[in-house]
This record gives structure tokens, sequence and C-alpha cells, in this order.
């Protein structure tokens, strides 16, 4: 499937001087590159349909109508993937292939077509070219990368939308928390992200919606981040607002983390530094992990490193887990070892430091 992009260029593009400005303090979606990708998709879920009218044209407002389904059913599905600058000044992905399979898992639940693979990378490519200026060279720093599908046909009936349009912006971006410093989280006994047979595997809107009053509430006790428990699994671990979650145990030399069951999302910054555990011969635990657990293992001084991670922060050490009866005070100063050569050798591999020894890379300029 070809697909021909018709590109307009932005008239009005963003100084030198306004990119030197941004580039001092990059922050995490602050800032907005000079162009964004559009691709329009008429049809019938059912039957089918086409991708049709591939753009790159000047960032800027959308214009919908405000019966679009996207504002009444939720049809909205999004990915996060980061462009990074190479010393030889070319720019590359990571796993891009990836992104492309959980973006059309999230299309498949929540009735919205699949984009072909080729097509999702080719919108990366084409937006990177256009606005490889965008993309800074300092330490830690990349081009954040916005995917997105919505619904844009406007009916208020109560089916899969017939007219849907695919997105990609893109921010310079910095460090996340702003520090590798370790980050404190609130459990949540209030909230929940998402349940059994909902689409807590898919990449919606809706389910960092739902993290939201738990965000708030981790706030108002002094935390940057919530994370949340499943109350019907002997309150197994599940996942932070926007992060998975990992548990290192340094004298068994082994990682656990809260399995795949259909209510977290399968990251691929998860999924990666798994990967590069098993290739250092560390054992690799997928399964049921419970707060007593936990509890347990941190007393014992079994429990050595605890992280989040993500594409955003790629991984952030757990300070104290605050509850409203009990705390679980940080087992690690800061970053762990483990954890923390694991996030060395998946940077350095991004950015081209590492040897990319599974092929995850993908040249965009």
């Amino acid at each position: 499937m070809t697909h021909e992009f018709t590109i307009t260029k932005n008239p009005n593009p963003a100084s030198e001087e306004k990119l030197a400005e941004v580039f001092a303090n990059p922050g995490f979606g602050n800032h907005f590159t000079d162009h964004m990708i559009t691709i329009e998709w008429n049809g019938n879920y059912e039957d089918g349909g086409e991708w049709s009218n591939a753009q790159v044209v000047p960032y800027g407002p959308l214009s919908l109508d405000p019966a679009a389904a996207v504002f009444h059913y939720g049809q909205e599905i999004f990915e996060g993937i980061k462009a990074y600058r190479h010393s030889d000044g070319s720019v590359y992905t990571f796993r891009a292939e990836e992104n492309a399979r959980r973006l059309n898992q999230s299309a498949r639940r929540l009735a919205l077509p699949e984009l072909p693979e080729e097509l999702f990378v080719e919108a990366l490519k084409q937006l990177v070219s256009i606005d490889e200026r965008w993309v800074p060279n300092g330490e830690g720093e990349a081009l954040y990368l916005r995917p997105f599908m919505i619904a844009t046909e406007a009916y208020l009936g109560v089916r899969p939308a017939h007219q849907v349009k695919f997105l990609v912006i893109a921010s310079p971006a910095g460090n996340y928390f702003g520090s590798p410093e370790p980050v404190d989280i609130w459990l949540s006994t209030k909230y929940a992200r998402a349940g059994v047979g909902g689409t807590g595997f898919a990449k919606c809107g809706g389910n960092y919606a739902a993290a939201m009053m738990g965000q708030i509430e981790a706030e108002e006790h002094g935390c940057k981040q919530v994370i949340f428990k499943d109350p019907n699994r002997d309150d197994a671990i599940e996942e932070l607002g926007g992060m998975n979650v990992f548990f290192v145990f340094g004298k068994e030399n082994k990682i656990v983390t809260p399995e795949l069951t259909g209510t977290i999302l399968s990251g691929i910054t998860r999924k990666s530094l798994l990967q590069l555990a098993k290739d250092r011969g560390l054992t690799v635990e997928e399964r049921k992990f419970t707060l007593a657990e936990w509890k347990d293992a941190a007393a014992s001084g079994d429990l050595t490193e605890v992280a989040a991670c993500g594409t955003a922060a790629v991984v952030a050490p757990f300070g104290t887990l605050k509850a409203e009866d009990f705390e679980i005070p940080a087992v690690s100063e800061g970053f762990g070892e483990i954890s923390k050569s694991l996030r060395d050798e998946l940077v350095g591999i991004q950015t081209g430091a590492v040897e990319d020894p599974h092929g995850w890379l993908t040249k965009l300029v």
C-alpha cells in the first residue's frame, strides 16, 4: 500500500531564537513543532474502509463538528514514541513497529479502523523530516511524537464512526519528572483506572481521565504519581497513572513485574527492559505481585529496587509508597544498581551510544 503525502509548509515557522528558547527548557508537552500529519479514513467498521488524503500541514487548531463522535462516545486512541538525535546528526526512533501494533490493538478495542503499520512509520518519517530542526540533542532530550486517532463523523447514534482522522504532532521533551530523583507514590484505594473486560490494555484517553482523580489525591499527599491495585485479586499491584512498574530482588538477580491481564497497558519500555534483563541472565517474572508481598519483601530486605517505566520518563526510581494508614519506605536511595544500569543501556541504544542487538531502531532522517 503506497500513500503519497501532500506537503503544505508552515508560512510562519518558529524562528531560530524561538527554538533556542524552547531548547533551553523544553519541559514535556509544552511546545509543538511547525507541522503535523493528518490522514483521513472513510468507511464502515464491519465492512472496511480506506485511508486517504495523507498530508503534512502547518500545526494548528482542528475544525470539528460539535456532533463529532469523539466528543460524545470517546472513540479516541493515541501512542507515545520518541525521535532521538544521534552523534552523527541522524535521527532515529525506537521500536516504531511495536507502537504501530499497539495502536491497532487499541483501535480494535475502541471499534476504530486499523492503520497499516507501514503508513504509521511513514507518517513519523514525514513529520520528522520536515521538522528535523526541532529534534534536540541535549542529554536525556528527544522529540516526543504523539500519534492519535479520533472519530470525526458528526452523528449522535451509538455505533462505530464512519469517518476517522489519524494525526501526529510532535513536541521537544526533556526529563519527564525534571530530575532522576526518587518519586514518592500514592497508593489509591478509592479509584481504579480500568477493570476486567474494559479498556485497560488499550492506550485511550478514558484510562488516563479515570486516573486523574487518583493523581490529584496523590498530589494532595505530597506525591508525584499514583499507583493502582486490584482488590479483586488480593490487592495485586497494577500500574501507575501513566507508567508500568517493576520490582528488583537484587540478591536473587530477579525482576518481577505485574502480569498483563488485560487491565494494564503493555508498555513498550517495559517490554524492552525485560528483554535486556533476560539478555543479562536475570530472572524475569511476569506475575501477580500483591501489596502484601511488597510490604514483606521491603521489610525483609529482599526487595532492593522499585521503579516505574514508560516512554516519557524511561525509568524513574520510587521513593516512599504512601497510603491512608501506612507507608513503605524507599528500598534504595535514588536509582538502584540494576534499574539504573538497564535504563542506561536502553537510553544508550535509543541514542546510538550502545549497540542495538535486537534491531529496534528505525532511521527517520
